[in-house]
């Protein structure tokens, strides 16, 4: 195994274990070898569940839920497909990510319209899906492995880009409940401030009235004498 491909497959696993995340494969054209390079760092079980190899259209349906007007409109080689097929591997493996593989390694591109070492990777987890695709040019092994390192390349980027969103969704939240907090706190300081300009203006504050104020001439005399009428 290419150094390289190890040393990017080990960094992948670096970020699965910091997070607790677990992952799952589905491949076509490089017909397990990223699910083989993946199991070569030890301790593999605790982050890898399972894997496909889908190399007919036929399996790519059956196993992995490819929609069949999928495969007649974008063949098998196309991003949709990737993208079905990493979202169909997530839905039967009990993980976090997926990642899929369908590409074309050679000799021939088999009747397809895209060239040799065409190659399209789909990353999907239980909230999004992606695909990413590049062109390698080699031999059929060369475009293999040279398929492996850039899915594994590709799942990195979609990780990485994943938690920074994830991290600013999670900013965003919490500052759009800070601003509702303060919003309602300066609504509850208006409301405090307006009762109580209310109570410093209201009449009656000045003009209050009481009995023994009724006995200086100026109003109703309280006592009052009874006196009956002689007819």
């Amino acid at each position: 195994m290419d150094d390289n491909i190890q040393t990017t497959a080990t960094r992948l696993v670096r970020r699965l274990k910091g997070g607790g995340h677990k992952i799952t494969v589905a491949e076509s054209c490089t017909g397990g070898l990223l699910a083989s390079t993946l199991t070569d760092i030890a301790g593999a079980s605790s982050w890898f569940t399972q894997s496909w190899v889908t190399y007919a259209n036929e399996a790519k349906i059956s196993e992995l839920d490819v929609l069949p007007e999928t495969l007649e409109a974008k063949g098998a080689v196309s991003a949709k497909v990737a993208i079905e097929m990493a979202q169909g591997a997530l839905k039967r493996a009990d993980a976090d990510f997926a990642i899929s593989v369908t590409g074309i390694a050679g000799p021939t591109n088999e009747g397809s319209t895209k060239p040799i070492g065409t190659v399209y990777v789909g990353i999907a987890s239980r909230t999004w899906a992606t695909a990413k695709q590049t062109q390698i040019g080699g031999t059929r092994a060369e475009n293999k492995f040279g398929f492996v390192h850039f899915a594994l390349i590709t799942a990195i980027g979609s990780f990485d880009k994943a938690m920074v969103d994830a991290e600013e969704a999670r900013n965003q939240k919490i500052e759009a409940l800070e601003t509702a907090k303060r919003q309602e706190k300066e609504r509850e300081e208006e409301r405090e401030r307006r009762d109580e300009e209310a109570r410093e203006s209201a009449p009656w504050q000045d003009e209050a009235w009481s009995a023994s104020d009724s006995n200086d001439g100026s109003g109703l005399d309280l006592e009052v004498e009874w006196v009956d009428g002689e007819e």
